[in-house]
């Protein structure tokens, strides 16, 4: 593991990443969800596709990266692009995984692998939108000190800047962002997710112009049950795209 310091809009940022298989020419960026971490990615792809160099990152505020201010979704693109300028790497394939997948569509990589992405924005259910009626009334009267009752539980115990980061990208909708990317997208997904319904992965196949989307068995973290058969259509879809050059 190493961390390296990136400065940012006047503010220091320590940016935690591993690197593996350091000599291969092509470059795999591997980017986590929400609340999650680089170890989690390298759990799963770590022992796979080792024709490329892994890097993995933990991104602000994540894992044992730092985070002192409120960021948006471009935000993180433009941090993860400044590390990549230290590291000299590539934007061969990156992979993202839920919110990070959002930061990798901004990336635009060559190949861009989407595991139960965010970015399609899904109406709240009427109990959900209940309860932010309920906390913006009582803010009305200075009692936002209730606020751990009503948010969501990925932002309970955040930092005031990872939770102000939290309000920035959670409802985003990236329909136009996916419709724009020119690369060629494998879109990978769990049956069974209900954090990224797999709704959302059929309107982004159609967005995409050139993508390919697998559907395995499994949740939201269905990757860590399948990340050879996932690191084996890596190859092939990184391979095609050669054949095209």
């Amino acid at each position: 593991m190493a961390i390296k310091s990136i400065q940012f809009h006047q503010h220091t940022l320590d940016i935690s990443y591993e690197i593996l298989n350091p000599n291969a020419k092509i470059d795999l960026i591997v980017l986590h969800g929400w609340g999650s971490n680089k170890n989690i990615m390298k759990q799963a792809f770590a022992p796979y596709m080792d024709v490329f160099r892994h890097i993995y990152i933990d991104l602000p505020g994540f894992g044992n990266s730092t985070c002192n201010m409120a960021l948006t979704t471009k935000d993180y693109a433009r941090i993860v692009e400044l590390l990549m300028i230290h590291l000299n790497a590539s934007k061969d394939i990156i992979i993202g995984h839920s919110f990070g997948g959002k930061v990798a569509l901004l990336l635009e990589p060559s190949v861009l692998v989407l595991l139960s992405s965010a970015g399609i924005y899904v109406t709240k259910s009427l109990k959900v939108r209940a309860k932010i009626a309920l906390f913006k009334f009582l803010k009305l009267f200075g009692l936002a000190k209730f606020r751990e009752f009503f948010v969501a539980s990925d932002a309970k115990q955040l930092s005031e800047p990872m939770y102000q980061t939290f309000k920035n990208v959670v409802d985003e909708d990236f329909a136009n962002e996916f419709r724009e990317f020119s690369g060629t997208a494998l879109l990978c997904w769990g049956k069974d997710d209900t954090a990224t319904p797999l709704s959302s992965a059929n309107k982004i196949n159609k967005l995409i112009k050139d993508s390919k989307l697998i559907v395995y068995e499994g949740d939201h973290y269905f990757f860590l049950h399948h990340a050879k058969d996932v690191a084996q259509n890596i190859e092939k879809i990184f391979l095609k795209t050669l054949e095209h050059k």
